[in-house]
This record gives C-alpha cells, structure tokens and sequence, in this order.
C-alpha cells in the first residue's frame, strides 16, 4: 500500500483534463499520477518537469535511459510502467528490455550508441558526474541538445525512482515485472 493515499475518483475536473493528456483514451491514471496529484504544488512540479514529448532523441534512445535509470535506482514499479507501455514501440527485443536490468553496457545486445547511453546512465547512477572519457563518448554519438535531453532524462527518471520507491506505490496490474522477480511473484 502506498505510504501517501492516492486520489479517489472522481477526480476534479482540472485533474483529469492533466490524465487525460498523459493516459490512452479509457485507461485509468497510474497510481504514480493520483498520488502526486494529491498536492497541487507537487503535481504541477511534476508535470512542469515531464520529458514526455517528442524530444531530440528518438523513442528508442529515450527508452533505454529512462529504463536504465530506473532499474538502477530499483524502481520496478516505474521500469514495469515503461516497458508496458513503450518497448515495444522502441523495437526493444526481450532480451534488450531484460539487459537494462541484469546486464551491462557491453552487453552484446547493444550497438555502440546504446552501449554509451547505458554507461552514461550507470556513471550518474554510481558517481553523479561523467569522466572526460564518458563525456566525450556522448559527444561521438550526440549532439549538445541530444546531450542535455540524457542528462535530462536521467535525472527526471532518478526522480519519480525516488518518488515511487520512498512511496511503496503497489506495482501496477498491466507493468511488466523486473526479469529477476519475474519468477518469484
């Protein structure tokens, strides 16, 4: 059970006209949505700071940070949501999905450009900042705005990892479950 009780439906008209924008036409909002949204200050923060838009990267390379950060911050409950909700339409294979959260970025299921994308995420995971070398592999496949939008990501990400995970949010129905608990629920 979530530490913070999420909204009851229904939910005021200016609530639902925000999930309306962010959820497919007759699916509920996330439990993630309606817990935040308890505090307007909050919810509004949380919206102003959303990267779900068509950015400079494409849906495959924001997937895989988006997915990395959260398998490594342990956030199951927002890697599950991704995975449902994108991989497929990312072509990423089960294998790749898997790989952003039992693998590692030389694993052979990445082409190079995935492969720094994945360093990137593990190098701010683990010390918060990039060498010149991480920086400069970032730089051979990204340009300046592709940059700040990983930098973006993974940050925003390391965020509703912290949000979901500090919250107990119960694991939505429909996510996908991390590989390595795949066996034990």
């Amino acid at each position: 059970m979530s530490r913070i009780a999420p909204l009851s439906p229904p939910f005021p008209d200016h609530i639902q006209q925000h999930f309306d924008r962010v959820m497919p036409p007759g699916a509920a909002p996330l439990v993630l949505f309606t817990t935040i949204a308890t505090s307007e200050r909050a919810w509004a923060k949380f919206r102003g700071g959303s990267l779900l838009d068509h950015g400079p990267l494409t849906l495959r390379q924001r997937e895989i940070v988006i997915n990395r950060t959260c398998a490594r911050a342990g956030c199951e409950y927002e890697w599950g949501v991704h995975v449902s909700a994108f991989a497929a339409a990312a072509r990423l294979t089960q294998e790749q999905v898997e790989a952003t959260v039992t693998g590692c970025s030389s694993s052979a299921c990445w082409n190079a450009e995935e492969a720094v994308l994945l360093a990137t995420v593990d190098a701010l995971h683990d010390r918060a900042t990039l060498t010149a070398a991480e920086y400069q592999a970032l730089t051979d496949h990204f340009n300046e705005e592709q940059i700040l939008e990983i930098l973006l990501l993974a940050g925003f990400y390391r965020t509703v990892s912290y949000i979901s995970n500090g919250l107990n949010l119960p694991l939505e129905a429909s996510a996908a479950r991390f590989p390595a608990l795949r066996a034990e629920r």
